[in-house]
């Protein structure tokens, strides 16, 4: 955010009685602004809350700068508008805060959003949910990465991090292809994601368990379990459950591909989704392993590239996740509004 931007905004002061303020935290590439504006202005004034404050992320800055200007301000409800990874960033800096998150779904992602079943393309539902909804705590998944060179930095997600072939399509993923035809961009990517046959060789641990060894194509570790196109690929996630659920998929050829299929699209995405169909799930196939548990450790026996909630974090050798649960505060729509 410039020091322009800045200059222009209300400074806030918290005390007794006085009138509840927002933020909204927005990347500029994937919202429109005008109309954002038009809608906040009315529902505010229609729910009683003072002049809302404006932040703009930039490209070397998803989020974090402009929240922590928010922050500064003594807001009460941070509004993000933008996709997943300016909502990862804004989470990661107001966790520590006693400020709610309000989600304002942009981009092709929209994954919490989806998780959460909150409305989406419904800019006017969107913001009047922020202004007159619930608080509802969520948990936020942390993850240390530890790099080539011993290094290690820190980071929150909210949806899911990855490794193997699920870091790969991002890296594949064309962004001008993706901004025209959302989310099937990611089909080209997959495929040529699927040409590169490294597999990782990996040790874990989860919780107390010993640590096992293994190969796997792909690592996923998940704070909840829809991806794009209503894909269930963590059928017993939940946001809010304490617990972190990971998928490693260990497919050896076209028949693996074909079991890991059912199961996901099938399975998944059918019986798990009502109390009868999950009585005929199958047992758990050998190219693809459920565990779940509240830390989980790996490392690799080269250095590989992982993802946080869509965006590409460079190469790890290891990392160390767990779950806090009830760390994140977001918004959602009033029971009575349901």
């Amino acid at each position: 955010m410039t020091d322009e931007a800045q200059s222009d905004q209300p400074t806030h002061t918290p005390g007794e009685g006085r009138r509840r303020v927002a933020a909204v935290v927005y990347n500029p590439i994937k919202v429109d602004l005008p109309a954002i504006q038009e809608v906040v202005a009315a529902e505010q004034a229609a729910a009683g809350w003072g002049e809302t404050l404006w932040f703009e992320t930039t490209a070397e800055d998803p989020g974090k700068g402009a929240t922590d200007a928010a922050l500064a301000e003594n807001v009460d409800m941070i509004i993000v508008a933008g996709g997943d990874g300016t909502v990862r960033a804004v989470a990661e800096a107001v966790s520590e805060h006693d400020v709610s998150l309000a989600l304002l779904p942009s981009g092709t992602g929209n994954l919490l959003a989806r998780n959460l079943k909150l409305t989406l393309d419904d800019l006017e539902h969107s913001i009047h949910s922020a202004f007159t909804g619930d608080d509802r705590q969520i948990d936020l998944a942390m993850v240390e990465i530890r790099r080539e060179d011993s290094r290690t930095d820190r980071h929150a997600y909210l949806v899911m991090a990855g490794f193997g072939l699920d870091a790969k399509m991002l890296a594949h993923t064309d962004d001008e292809l993706k901004a025209k035809i959302g989310w099937l961009a990611y089909v080209k990517a997959i495929v040529l994601a699927l040409r590169d046959k490294n597999q990782l060789r990996i040790r874990y641990k989860l919780d107390a368990e010993r640590t096992r060894s293994m190969r796997a194509h792909t690592v996923i570790i998940g704070n909840c379990g829809s991806l794009q196109a209503n894909v269930l690929l963590l059928p017993d996630a939940a946001v809010d459950d304490g617990q972190l659920d990971i998928v490693l998929l260990r497919p050896e050829g076209i028949v693996s591909w074909a079991q890991i299929a059912s199961k996901i699209i099938w399975e998944n995405g059918v019986l798990s989704r009502t109390r009868l169909g999950r009585k005929f799930r199958t047992k758990e196939v050998e190219a693809l392993n459920y565990i779940r548990g509240e830390r989980f450790t790996m490392t690799v026996s080269r250095p590989e590239l992982i993802e946080l909630d869509g965006d590409e974090f460079g190469r790890a050798t290891a990392i160390r996740t767990w779950v806090e649960p009830g760390k994140l505060t977001v918004r959602v729509p009033a029971e009575s509004s349901d």
